[in-house]
């Protein structure tokens, strides 16, 4: 909750050490103990943080007193039923020496719900009933950890036992058949004795620890009903706080009462000075008006009366004011008089500048009309220059085209001569080819006449043998029909290889000369190619020439263009420089008149 302090944000009233019996007899309380001497805020402040924090120990101590009303029930019934199973572990186990069964479940049983009520009580969780429990409090938590320290102990015996609980079982029952049943059961229980031992060991030790173990569960409920009675001294305690945090809240309205009439007393002191003060300012405001009223009048001569009120500065001010105002207008009739006369000088240059400006202006009007003819006449001849370097354009165009054409009647040409060429080396060599092929023919025509020579020699002496040659004589008959055969063919292949070598002959000479042809027209293209080449040359050199003049036509109408622009700003220039020297002029006329019209309005004011 925010409080509205008087004098927050400045500084309050001081109050001198000799002075607190003044207030008092105004109604006002005492000042505070300890913090009295504080500026208002402060105090409250102090009273403030105070109160918060004997605020948040009254909750605290609730919270503590909550807690030990609503869990100390829970820790003192679950402290109880700890001391319970105490007692019945160790009867339990008694009972399971014996030899019962059920007796160990018991036994398990109150081993796992003494651990849970354990756990419950150091770590906190939810009792059966549903409701949730904190940890034990730092006050109990020494009882707890001690039974905490004899449960581990006893655990850990009692989980030797268990672990041996089928060996414990039939030892008991043996034990309480008698003789024949226990000599049986001890010669079946060898492999366990030891460890029956063992877990006899830990049962016994168990038992023995059984009151420890009861004495520290007793200790624990006690600690848990001490707590529980300890609420009277809380409910002082609470009391307590709440009457401190009672009385700084009391202090705090205290504390912003008295500074709030303190600031009320104030401000009426303030208010009557105000008042007081208000008077006599009306009275020297009067007084310096009255002063005022000759100013006015534009009586230079006047001064205001200096004094100790509110208007001493302004009639200071006022004075210093009205001096300078003096030497102003002084200077202001001077200044008015030197203006009229400068006024009819310049009204008179003015005049003789309209005049220059006038023939300036038709002057630029003429030359701006001739430079744009000029101008005119450049393009047109930039225009004709422009067409010319097409056209020899076009001619080295059509020159690089007849050349390129030249080059590649060449280039076929050579081609030709080449696969003439070739071709005649081919030729020679089939007429080589066929030479061979005719020697050959005339040794296949020698063996084919030996082998009809053969044939017949063997015809006759088949004969002369009888009919035991007739086989033969038939065999050297067809021997030599296919040699009068291949005769024929070898005699009709030689004419056909003489045909061919005449055809080389003639093929090869003709060949020969188709390619003189050829290098006679090589040649001929090639000097038509470098004719061309140079008729190309001369297009070129002649086309740059044209352009080179077509840039300088251009170039120069560009220059006249530009020229003629220029005039033409200058002539726009020139005529607005005239209508500036008339309004000039003009300006100069009406500053002679307000010159007169200043001069006569300063002259009202009396200087002495």
């Amino acid at each position: 909750m925010a409080l509205k302090m008087p004098f927050q944000g400045e500084n309050p009233p001081s109050v001198a050490p000799g002075a607190q019996s003044e207030p008092r007899a105004e109604g006002l309380a005492a000042p505070l103990p300890v913090i009295g001497g504080l500026p208002v805020a402060r105090q409250l402040q102090v009273l403030l943080v105070i109160a918060a924090v004997f605020a948040a120990l009254l909750a605290f101590v609730i919270f503590i007193d909550y807690r030990q009303v609503s869990y100390g029930p829970i820790y003192v019934a679950t402290a109880g039923r700890m001391q319970m199973l105490s007692q019945r572990i160790p009867k339990a186990l008694q009972a399971g020496l014996a030899g019962s069964a059920p007796a160990f479940r018991q036994l398990q049983e109150a081993r796992e719900q003494f651990a849970q009520a354990l756990v419950l009580l150091t770590q906190g969780g939810s009792v059966p009933g549903g409701a949730a429990v904190p940890p034990t409090s730092d006050r109990v938590m020494p009882a707890l950890e001690e039974l905490a320290k004899q449960w581990e102990k006893t655990e850990r015996n009692l989980t030797q036992v268990l672990l041996q609980q089928k060996a414990l079982i039939a030892q008991g029952a043996a034990s309480a058949t008698g003789g024949a049943g226990a000599q049986s059961a001890a010669e079946g229980a060898a492999a366990g004795e030891q460890a029956a031992a063992a877990a006899r060991l830990a049962a016994r030790a168990v038992v023995e620890d059984s009151e420890s173990l009861l004495a520290a569960t007793q200790r624990l409920g006690e600690a848990y009903e001490r707590e529980v009675g300890e609420r009277g001294a809380i409910f002082g305690l609470i009391a307590a706080l709440a009457l401190v945090v009672i009385g700084a809240l009391a202090l705090m309205v205290r504390a912003y009462n008295s500074a709030e009439r303190r600031a009320r007393i104030d401000a009426e002191r303030e208010r009557e000075k105000l008042e007081h003060r208000n008077k006599s300012s009306q009275e020297a405001i009067l007084r310096l008006m009255d002063e005022m009223g000759r100013l006015a009048e534009g009586d230079l001569t006047v001064k205001a009366t200096v004094s100790e009120e509110i208007t001493g500065a302004i009639a200071d001010s006022v004075n210093f004011t009205v001096e300078e105002l003096r030497v102003l207008v002084g200077r202001i009739r001077d200044a008015a008089t030197q203006l009229a006369s400068a006024a009819e000088a310049a009204q008179g240059t003015s005049k003789s500048l309209l005049a220059a400006a006038g023939l300036q202006s038709r002057e630029i009007e003429q030359t701006s009309t001739s430079v744009l003819e000029m101008a005119k006449a450049m393009s047109g001849a930039s225009a004709n220059a422009a067409q010319s370097a097409g056209v020899a354009r076009q001619s080295l165009a059509a020159a690089q085209k007849g050349a390129s054409a030249v080059q590649n009647s060449i280039a076929g040409m050579n081609e030709i001569r080449e696969q003439i060429q070739e071709t005649s080396k081919r030729i020679k060599r089939l007429g080589e080819s066929s030479q061979e092929i005719g020697e050959i023919v005339e040794l296949i025509s020698d063996i084919t006449e030996q082998t009809t020579v053969l044939a017949l020699n063997a015809a006759i002496q088949a004969a002369s043998a009888g009919e035991a040659g007739r086989g033969f004589s038939v065999i050297a008959e067809e021997v030599q029909r296919l040699a009068e055969r291949s005769g024929e063919a070898t005699r009709h292949i030689g004419a056909i290889v003489k045909t061919i070598q005449t055809d080389t002959l003639e093929t090869v000479a003709a060949m020969e000369k188709s390619t003189r042809g050829v290098v006679e027209g090589a040649k001929l293209s090639d000097a038509a190619g470098q004719a061309l080449v140079e008729i190309g040359a001369v297009s070129q050199r002649l086309a740059q020439l044209i352009e080179s003049i077509t840039e300088a036509a251009r170039r120069q109408a560009e220059s006249a263009t530009a020229a003629a622009s220029s005039m033409h700003n200058i002539l726009r220039i020139t005529q607005q420089t005239t209508e500036g020297t008339q309004l000039t002029a003009t300006s100069i006329g009406q500053l002679s008149e307000l010159a007169g019209e200043l001069k006569g309005s300063v002259s009202k004011f009396r200087m002495s």
